[in-house]
C-alpha cells in the first residue's frame, strides 16, 4: 500500500509568523496521510521545530554539494537543516530559471545522496495540451529528469498541468487519470513493477477543498502538491482530511 501524501509547497510566501499554520495542521497530520510542507528556505530549520508531525521540505536544491554558488542552497544543507524532502523540476524553476531534464536529474541525484526524498514535477502547457502532446511531454520528463536508482521511498512523482497551477483551471478527472495511469506505466516499464508501482503519484494544480475528494478517487493518484491552498491551515486541513478519507 503506497501512504498517502498532502504536499505543501508555499513559493515564495511566508515568514516566521505563518509557522503557526504548520501547528494547526496538527489534527489532521494524525490521520492516515503522510502531510508535508515545503516553506523557504529562511523557515525550513524553524518549520522542523515546529512542525506538530508534519514532515518538512525545501523548495529546490543545488546539483552540487558545495562550492562557490552564491544564493544558491545544497541538498545536504537541507538536510541539516531538518528537511526531509526537496522539491525538484517545478514548472516556475523549469520557465523562471531556465531548468531542464537533465539538471533537474542531477539535482535529484545530489538529493538522493545527501538523504533526501525527491518530490520531482512534470507537466504541459497548454499549447502542447491543445497539441495533443501531453503524454509525449510527460513521457520525456520522466525519462530525462529521473535519475537510475530511484524507489518508492526516495522518489514522489507530481503531475502539475502547468495551465492549471493558480488558475483555477483543473483537468477533468478522465485527463488527469489518463496521465497518471500513463505515469504508472512507464516507471513500471523503467524500474520494474514492484518500484514502479510503489512511487507515489501527486496531482497539483488548482487543487483545493471543493475538488479534493474528486480529485482523489481518479485512478493513481496518491495526494496532492498543493500551492495556495496550503499557505492557510484553513485552506489546507479541509483537503489533507478529504486525503485520509481517501485511504479509509
Amino acid at each position: 500500500m503506497r501512504r498517502k501524501l498532502a504536499a505543501g509547497n508555499w513559493k515564495m510566501n511566508g515568514t516566521r509568523a505563518a509557522l503557526a499554520e504548520i501547528g494547526a495542521m496538527r489534527e489532521a497530520a494524525s490521520g492516515a496521510a503522510e502531510v508535508l510542507i515545503c516553506p523557504p528556505a529562511t523557515l525550513v530549520a524553524q518549520a522542523v521545530g515546529n512542525d506538530a508531525g508534519v514532515v518538512i521540505g525545501g523548495q529546490d536544491c543545488h546539483a552540487n554539494a558545495s562550492g562557490a554558488h552564491t544564493g544558491d542552497i545544497s541538498a545536504e544543507m537541507l538536510k541539516d537543516a531538518g528537511a526531509t524532502y526537496v522539491i525538484l523540476g517545478h514548472s516556475e524553476r523549469r520557465q523562471d530559471h531556465d531548468e531542464h531534464d537533465d539538471l533537474v536529474r542531477d539535482k535529484a541525484r545530489a538529493a538522493w545522496e545527501a538523504g533526501l526524498s525527491v518530490v520531482l514535477c512534470v507537466g504541459e502547457s497548454l499549447a502542447q495540451r491543445d497539441a495533443q502532446n501531453t503524454l509525449d511531454i510527460i513521457g520525456g520528463q520522466l525519462a530525462g529528469s529521473i535519475p537510475d536508482g530511484a524507489t518508492g521511498h526516495n522518489l514522489v512523482v507530481a503531475y502539475e498541468p502547468i495551465w492549471a497551477i493558480g488558475t483555477g483551471k483543473v483537468p477533468t478527472t478522465d485527463q488527469i487519470g489518463e496521465v497518471h495511469d500513463f505515469m504508472r506505466s512507464r516507471l513500471e516499464r523503467r524500474f520494474g513493477a514492484g518500484v514502479g508501482r510503489s512511487v507515489r503519484l501527486l496531482y497539483g494544480g488548482s487543487v483545493k477543498p471543493s475538488n479534493a475528494a474528486e480529485i482523489f478517487a481518479v485512478s493513481n493518484v496518491d495526494g496532492a502538491l498543493v500551492g495556495g491552498a496550503s499557505l492557510k491551515a484553513s485552506d489546507f486541513v479541509p483537503i489533507i482530511d478529504a486525503l485520509n478519507d481517501s485511504a479509509d
